[in-house]
């Protein structure tokens, strides 16, 4: 289950769980403001049962001045519970009969106990229908999501037939003509196509398992060299020093790449983008548009701009993740970008 899928099931979940125990709970809390109410109808007629039968277990009883003030078969509560009833003999006094607190509260516990035990019971019940429920929801966003993902899986293995028979034939051009500068742009831009497709691979698939060491300077320069072409008006400066990582080379040179084709595609014109290594800190700096919601930039699908389909830089976070890579981002509209990589966890230390 991808974590997209994880969050749609735990939120189904949860809610429909809420709004059971939500239920539960009121249905139960009114079942035990019942339930007292029959406990001390209980106590009322057992009070009455030891009036006339003396029958008083649990009960105490006394004798007092008949007065007005005394109404007789009323369930007074003061503390404990207490009645008054007729004296057949006398005219003159009341029996009044008196039920401890201390009892009522153990017959009111019992009960509590009771309900809470039912209560955990139907709240089992009901995490698992909400388990059901959930996976019964989640099935329609699954079959989506599977035949969304087979046509993306379609299209590229589509895309690869011809671009690379153009790749061939612009190489065998090449050979003809030599070098030749609109030649380097047209195979830079199919090797951007290619870059695209595989943003997309790790999109569907995610990121590979295996690491490698190399030159962090040479990446950097190689990947430079790329977009140079590709944004002649943009000038990258690289002040890196001999660095060796340890990770996956390629994972690593797809978030270098939306990183730098990012500060070149929304930068100024004759603008700059700074490469520096600092410690174990990469940044990459542009003096280019800047973004205006720059905590939302990794959400997957947000985009500022109307190009571009929203998700560069959200795998480049997803990237981030896998490669234990921390990312910071810094920006203010019309100054700027600044993206800061961690590189503690992958710097190759011998």
């Amino acid at each position: 289950m991808k974590r997209y899928e994880r969050e749609s099931f735990l939120k189904s979940f949860l809610i429909f769980l809420i709004l059971l125990e939500v239920l539960l709970a009121i249905n139960f809390w009114n079942e035990y403001q019942i339930k007292k109410v029959e406990i001390e109808d209980k106590i009322h007629i057992e009070m009455k049962l030891c009036a006339f039968s003396l029958q008083c277990a649990g009960l105490t009883t006394d004798f007092v001045d008949k007065d007005e003030n005394k109404e007789e078969n009323i369930l007074y509560q003061d503390g404990g519970f207490y009645s008054y009833f007729k004296v057949p003999t006398s005219e003159k006094y009341l029996m009044k009969v008196m039920y401890s607190q201390e009892n009522y509260l153990q017959r009111v516990g019992k009960l509590a106990n009771k309900l809470y035990g039912k209560f955990l019971f139907y709240s089992v019940f009901a995490a698992f229908v909400s388990l059901l429920f959930s996976f019964y929801a989640l099935m329609p966003l699954q079959r989506a999501l599977r035949i969304n993902e087979e046509f993306v899986k379609d299209i590229l293995h589509d895309f690869n037939t011809p671009l690379s028979s153009m790749l061939i034939n612009l190489k065998l051009f090449k050979r003809e003509i030599g070098d030749n500068q609109k030649i380097q742009r047209l195979e830079n831009n199919i090797q951007s196509i290619l870059s695209l497709q595989d943003n997309l691979r790790i999109f569907l698939k995610g990121v590979p398992a295996q690491s490698e060491r190399f030159s962090l300077k040479e990446l950097v320069q190689d990947r430079v060299h790329y977009f140079e072409v590709l944004y002649p008006d943009v000038n990258y400066k690289i002040a890196i020093d001999k660095t060796t990582l340890e990770t996956n080379k390629d994972a690593f040179t797809r978030i270098l790449d939306n990183l730098l084709s990012n500060a070149g595609k929304y930068n100024s014109v004759n603008g700059d983008v700074d490469i520096v290594l600092l410690g174990s800190s990469l940044t990459i700096q542009d003096t280019g548009k800047g973004i205006k919601h720059p905590s939302r930039v990794f959400d997957r699908y947000y985009k500022e701009q109307d190009r571009g389909i929203g998700i560069g830089l959200h795998i480049v976070k997803k990237l981030c993740d896998e490669l234990t890579i921390p990312i910071k981002i810094q920006s203010k509209k019309n100054k700027g970008t600044k993206i800061e990589l961690n590189l503690y966890n992958v710097i190759f230390v011998k």
